[in-house]
């Protein structure tokens, strides 16, 4: 029988939990109620008490209440939380976690989730999730229900909500994945739209040679799912032809996917082709949500909810020596591939981001702080040349390749 673990604060949502424990058993599923609370009295009885998950992390609940300070606390609940998952997934009783929560217990419950291998159901019941959610889901596959109303007792409208999602989680959990043709080696691939002809060509190409291509867009959740199923071991390669999400960490853009990305597969020793994709750019919303200061920089309206801001030579150059350090610490089989006449479809001569002063001093950061082991292709094509494509895509299969049988 499937068993669905209930996380949450026991003293503030214990009523609610009971209500949820009852109608997720009405699926013939078991379920496991863990308690992260820490002021009052739980409210129901847990199977897995605060006590428990507070001395997985060597911590105190009586101390964490004595301090009186919630994030603390919250903070440490959740890394207990998160241990107590891992081990309840590890023993086979864990096939699904649902979670109830305002934007404490949201972020409490949802920390715990994402330390959960992709795959394993999770739904989080939430206050908050009619906003944004990315601090909640982060790279995993959260699914977050909107509660309508506060989870502040039972009655006619969370009723329902709640009984729809010990239905969904339920069903979750009995789910079964159907058999896949195959066994074939998954590579995963970043792509924007500036720079889809190259992807789109080098995944055929991956394609024939025997690969199944998983793409992420490339806007910060991407590129951050991507290295996370790398690091959870389902992917096997890279071709990280679109690193333009560093171009908005380092711009102050809004798709950014942290200071680690680039990291992983280097980390792994797993083989990667990696190039420049839209590092001309940083995006931003609609025009009007650009920075005051930036107002006078090239920019480009993508469409009414996306504005583009061309990178400067000051900011190229910091990208390129970034790319190089993290490049240069890669334990595994490297290549990258440098698009000597642009770096996205409209980054070539005659379109709006054309600027050979940025590419150079891109090029050139890269020339200066590049390791010479650094296998590097500097080629006098764009990005989207089909040429360009075919000869990433045939450089990862050969890494692969030889990868593979050493």
């Amino acid at each position: 029988m499937p068993t669905v673990v209930l996380i949450g604060t026991l003293d503030t949502k214990g009523r609610e939990y009971e209500f949820l424990r009852d109608r997720v058993r009405e699926h013939g599923v078991d379920v496991l109620l863990v308690d992260a609370g820490i002021v009052g009295e739980p409210l129901a009885v847990p199977d897995v008490t605060r006590e428990e998950v507070a001395t997985t992390v060597g911590a105190d609940v009586q101390a964490l209440a004595e301090a009186g300070d919630r994030g603390a606390a919250v903070e440490t609940m959740s890394r207990g939380a998160a241990e107590v998952l891992k081990r309840l997934h590890a023993e086979g009783r864990c096939d699904g976690v649902l979670g109830l929560g305002g934007s404490g217990g949201s972020a409490l419950v949802t920390y715990a989730m994402r330390q959960l291998p992709v795959g394993v159901p999770k739904l989080m019941v939430s206050t908050v999730a009619s906003g944004d959610t990315r601090p909640y889901v982060g790279a995993v596959d959260i699914a977050m229900m909107y509660s309508v109303v506060d989870i502040a007792g039972i009655n006619s409208v969370s009723a329902k909500i709640l009984t729809n999602a010990a239905g969904a989680i339920a069903g979750m959990a009995q789910g079964t994945v159907p058999p896949l043709p195959g066994g074939k080696p998954l590579v995963g691939a970043t792509m924007f739209g500036v720079t889809t002809p190259c992807v789109t060509r080098a995944r055929e190409r991956l394609e024939e040679l025997g690969y199944e291509v998983l793409v992420f867009h490339a806007t910060g959740t991407g590129g951050q799912s991507m290295e996370a199923l790398a690091r959870g071991g389902f992917l096997t390669a890279l071709l990280d032809s679109t690193t333009t999400e560093l171009a908005d960490e380092v711009g102050g853009g809004v798709l950014s996917a942290g200071p680690d990305r680039l990291e992983a597969a280097g980390e792994l020793g797993i083989p990667q082709v990696v190039s420049l994709g839209a590092l001309d750019m940083v995006n931003f919303g609609p025009l009007d949500s650009v920075p005051e200061r930036h107002r006078e920089r090239n920019l480009y309206v993508h469409n009414p909810t996306i504005t583009l801001m061309r990178t400067t030579p000051e900011e190229c150059a910091v990208l390129g020596e970034l790319i190089a350090r993290k490049l240069n610490a890669a334990t595994g089989p490297t290549a990258l591939f440098v698009p000597l006449k642009g770096v996205s479809m409209i980054a070539v001569e005659g379109q709006v981001f054309h600027d050979p002063a940025a590419d150079e001093a891109l090029f050139s950061a890269l020339r200066e702080h590049l390791d010479p082991k650094v296998e590097t292709h500097w080629l006098e094509l764009d990005i989207n040349d089909e040429r360009f494509a075919l000869a990433m895509a045939d450089r990862l299969h050969e890494l692969y390749t030889d990868w593979r049988g050493s």
